[in-house]
């Protein structure tokens, strides 16, 4: 398969489109991480961690979110989109692997993503012991004219699937010269997006403002990791929302010569080491619920 996956399933989503499900597994998995990608990418994307954490019996599993399906510009009705999805892949995760204990992990738009699902809707769930968050996007570093700012709600209404203007941040996402070549592959290929519609970029907006100030209130275990050379998310911000989570639930790790894509960088291995210690903390505090014999990827792998 293209990204290196043992297997494609797909997910029925809550507009009723099917997408494809990437899933990394050993043959018996002790934990499985539900992976939301960032923007502008694609579920392919964690091929480095789910072959990291494959051979260190974890599974990972991630699908291709509402907007970024084969799509050069990506656009959504709204940011509760990609929540009404989430819980239906928590659901689909649940169903594939009983019982086993999952972690959520988001890059970028993926982690602001999951950021909220931990203060809401994935708020009670029992079965997440734990979230991993990369490079989250909780304030943006691009530089964006203020005209633009300013007529941005205005413009997303009224001309919703209109361009950003956006140049390309492509060679900027990590130092791994071969990954940035498979990018551009994927990009060439619409795999991977280059553009966003103004919709899309308000909604993110609007998903990012409403985030300070309630922080404090996350319950989860974190594992946080900030690139420092990021050009996309503000590093600085990013840092200081997550440590105002209560220092006994935040592991935090900050890279500053990374650039974006800390899970495709070249010191993605020490990273990924790192948090493999961490899930089996975690893992050691509770008690071992027994694994799935048959997963459900082996019965769809081609």
């Amino acid at each position: 398969m293209r990204f290196s996956e043992d297997a494609l399933a797909s997910l029925m989503c809550s507009d009723q489109v099917e997408r494809a499900i990437h899933i990394w597994q050993p043959e018996r998995p002790r934990a499985v991480i539900l992976a939301i990608h960032g923007g502008m990418a694609h579920a392919g994307d964690y091929m480095t961690p789910g072959l990291y954490f494959r051979a260190h019996g974890i599974a990972t599993v991630s699908f291709d979110m509402c907007g970024h399906d084969g799509k050069k510009r990506v656009d959504i009705p709204g940011f509760d989109s990609f929540l009404d999805d989430a819980e239906l892949f928590l659901q689909w995760v649940k169903r594939s692997y009983p019982g086993l204990p999952i972690f959520v992990m988001g890059h970028s738009m993926g982690a602001l993503i999951a950021t909220h699902l931990g203060l809401g809707r994935f708020a009670g769930e029992r079965g997440i012991h734990g979230f991993i968050l990369s490079s989250p996007y909780y304030v943006n570093a691009i530089k964006v004219p203020k005209v633009l700012l300013l007529l941005s709600d205005f413009l997303a209404r009224v001309f919703p699937t209109m361009k950003v203007p956006l140049g390309s941040l492509t060679d900027m996402l990590t130092h791994d010269r071969a990954i940035t070549a498979r990018h551009v592959a994927d990009e060439k290929d619409n795999i991977r997006a280059t553009e966003v519609t103004v919709r899309f970029a308000a909604a993110l907006t609007s998903a990012q403002a409403g985030l300070p100030g309630i922080l404090p209130a996350w319950r989860f275990p974190v594992f946080g990791v900030v690139a420092g050379d990021d050009k996309l998310a503000d590093s600085r911000a990013a840092e200081a929302m997550l440590k105002s989570i209560a220092p006994a639930l935040l592991d935090y790790h900050f890279y500053p010569d990374n650039y974006h894509e800390n899970f495709n960088e070249l010191n993605r291995d020490k990273i990924f080491g790192l948090i493999l210690g961490w899930l089996e903390a975690r893992l050691e505090s509770q008690s071992q619920p027994q694994s799935p014999s048959h997963p459900v990827g082996q019965a769809t792998a081609s």
